[in-house]
């Protein structure tokens, strides 16, 4: 299982969560098999951040144009779907150092772009070749 906390919450937090999905699944979860994550402090040496919620108008330039004010851009890259073209409503934004990006999450986080109010984080690597499982949890 993921979740996202910051640092200082992980072990209470942990033992909470786990004796909560313990309950809600019948069966005995250890803290220990809990994976955190935080997206409010970015991950050592990130300058990526991952940006949500762009209106299907947005491009590149007009999103490398919001955040350049913040630092130097080094690439922006907008996720399209492959069959219709269309933007998928999300994309990344790099910046040359941890700063910029830690300025531009902090300033531009729920700010409209488009007409859109934007959701930022920091990206997270991207892990090849593991599956990834998300566990449903029964409805109660």
């Amino acid at each position: 299982m993921v979740f996202i906390f910051g640092e200082e919450m992980k072990n209470s937090v942990g033992r909470f969560i786990a004796g909560r999905v313990s309950t809600i699944l019948d069966n005995s979860i250890s803290p220990s098999t809990l994976r955190f994550y935080s997206s409010h402090s970015p991950p050592s040496s990130s300058s990526k951040l991952f940006v949500a919620g762009l209106s299907w108008s947005v491009d590149e330039k007009s999103l490398k144009d919001a955040f350049s004010s913040f630092g130097n851009v080094s690439e922006v890259r907008i996720m399209y779907d492959k069959e219709t073209g269309r933007s998928r409503g999300f994309g990344f934004v790099h910046f040359s150092n941890e700063n910029e990006a830690m300025s531009a999450k902090d300033a531009m986080d729920g700010k409209a772009l488009l007409g859109r109010p934007l959701r930022i984080s920091f990206a997270l690597e991207k892990v090849r070749g593991v599956p990834v499982i998300v566990p449903r949890l029964p409805h109660t």
